[in-house]
């Protein structure tokens, strides 16, 4: 169950934080007072998508948080909203959203505002036939089947049907690593090759440059040498000056070495117009090779990698290709065979949907109601290879037809929770109508209460609701009040439950025939609850049995 629910800064609720109770909880409060954020609260701590628009202004920020309790373990769920999204947390620990999801999965069912609308589409009358399937797998198998032929017709897909135009690919792929491999660069070869066809072009000029140099670096060299013997003369006139020996001498040494290398480089510097002729051939095949495959070698080597990929890829699928038709054909007829059988388990949960459905309607006020939900056979689509309508009639001597077309507001709501119970809802420990009692009023009010009333028994189940009808059944009473921009919940005792009461049925807060009227619902509720009948086609018997 959900045991405490605290909201912060969510639309107009500043503040709120409510105790509840096992069994029928019912929430009410005037329109646009709030009342639908309360589910909205308990929406976003099951993980599901939020909107900024939420936030409201009384912060930055808008805070859920939840305790629950489920199958004796104590669970705490949070959730905040910022402008840019959202966090969720975990007994305190921060957590992707889908992990709440993950985590009370199957404990809490909400039924919203809109389900009465989605009737008339048919995945949602799928979705609710599929909770009922017999075994759940077969929609797995199906889901295998679907995907095994989808990428079985993507490969067929990329052949294109076309073995030859794949042929003449892989020839041009081979041609190109072909190419780039004769080629034989290596990664730095461009650089290599540009600076010693720079070297080897002006090969005359630097001999030449050297030879100026070794002549100018040998007249120094003289020079120095006398410089060398002067100052060793000093020295011995003057021993202070032997540091200037040693730079001295030091220069000669660098010098000498210095000439002795350039005079080698000169010798070196022989000129080789074949090994140019050599050198600017592997540049014009690199221009070549750019032209085609990349703007240096690493990017040409990197072509060359992924045509081998491709190549190796078009290899494997013209090897399939034989193999291919068969393939389809297997794959085509593991689906169809899934998808008969998912026909045929669905067909089996829409009977028993139909059976509980119209039981539950007939409680509800229909005196012989028809529901037929038809699975007729399609070809397969990804949800399966079947068709589904909801068909409707208030009466069995009226023809059903679509609920979109036939059904007031009132009976498409008794039929959401006719078929929301038929299709397994009551086995969730938490379940949350969304004003759900929308169009509906008088003895099928009286007679929705009871069924809620009746689904409670067990579990928890919160009712946002207007009718005091309802109201009236609930083990706990909320009411959300608004005043100006803010609004809070709280907790009714049984005095001023019969003030909201009288408030839901005439308006007046502190009418006493509104509290007569009132006291005389909620006892006929409580009858209703101690007993465990209620007349839907009369319920004035139960007031008349209330006052003898």
């Amino acid at each position: 169950m959900l045991d405490e629910l605290s909201v912060t800064n969510l639309g107009i609720i500043e503040a709120a934080r409510i105790k509840l109770e096992p069994g029928m909880v019912v929430v009410s409060g005037e329109t646009g007072a709030g009342k639908t954020l309360m589910l909205g609260a308990l929406r976003m701590l099951t993980g599901a998508p939020t909107r900024s628009g939420l936030i409201g202004p009384h912060g930055k920020e808008a805070q859920v948080e939840g305790r629950f309790f489920l199958d004796g373990e104590e669970v705490v769920l949070a959730r905040s909203l910022h402008p840019r999204g959202s966090r969720a947390y975990l007994d305190g620990r921060m957590v992707p959203a889908r992990s709440l999801a993950e985590r009370i999965e199957g404990a809490v069912e909400i039924v919203g505002q809109h389900d009465p609308l989605s009737l008339t589409r048919p995945q949602a009358v799928r979705y609710l036939i599929d909770l009922r399937l017999e075994s759940p797998q077969v929609v797995d198998r199906y889901q295998t089947a679907w995907t095994s032929l989808q990428e079985v017709e993507a490969l067929k897909n990329t052949l294109g049907g076309d073995l030859r135009s794949l042929e003449r690919e892989m020839d041009l792929l081979t041609y190109q690593i072909g190419e780039i491999d004769r080629a034989g660069f290596q990664i730095g070869d461009d650089q290599a090759l540009e600076s010693e066809s720079k070297r080897l072009g002006n090969a005359e000029d630097i001999s030449l440059l050297l030879a100026e140099s070794h002549r100018e670096l040998s007249a120094l060299t003289e020079g120095v040498g006398s410089a060398v013997h002067a100052v060793r003369k000093v020295h011995e006139l003057d021993s202070t000056k032997e540091g200037l020996v040693e730079m001295v001498e030091g220069l000669e040494a660098t010098l000498t070495e210095t000439l002795s290398s350039t005079r080698e480089a000169w010798e070196d510097s022989e000129i080789d117009p074949e090994r140019l002729s050599i050198v600017n051939d592997r540049l014009n095949l690199l221009g070549d090779l750019r032209r085609k495959y990349g703007s240096g070698v690493e990017e040409i080597l990197q072509f060359r990698q992924e045509s081998r990929n491709r190549l190796d890829q078009l290899e494997e699928l013209v090897d399939r290709a034989a193999r291919l038709n068969q393939d389809y054909e297997a794959a085509s007829s593991a689906l169809k065979k899934a998808g008969e059988k998912l026909r045929r388990a669905r067909r089996k949960s829409a009977g028993l949907i139909e059976k509980e459905a119209a039981e539950h309607l007939t409680e509800l006020g229909f005196s012989d109601p028809r529901l037929l939900i038809r699975v007729g056979e399609s070809e397969p689509k990804t949800y399966g290879a079947d068709t589904l309508e909801l068909l409707f009639a208030s009466d069995s001597r009226l023809t059903p037809g679509p609920v979109g077309k036939v059904a007031s507001g009132g009976e498409l709501s008794r039929l959401v929770l006719s078929l929301r119970l038929a299709s397994g809802i009551d086995s969730a420990r938490i379940v949350a109508f969304d004003e759900i009692d929308a169009g509906v009023g008088g003895v099928t009010a009286l007679a929705m209460g009871s069924k809620l009333a009746r689904l409670s028994e067990g579990r928890q189940a919160l009712c946002i609701s207007h009718l005091p009808q309802v109201a009236a059944f609930a083990d706990t009473h909320i009411v959300v009040e608004r005043e100006g921009s803010k609004a809070e919940a709280r907790q009714l005792d049984e005095d001023d439950r019969i003030r909201e009461l009288s408030r839901m049925l005439s308006g007046l807060t502190d009418s006493r025939p509104g509290h007569h009227h009132a006291r005389e619902l909620r006892s006929l509720a409580m009858s209703r609850r101690q007993t465990g009948s209620f007349d839907a086609e009369n319920p004035a018997m139960d007031v008349v049995a209330l006052n003898q």
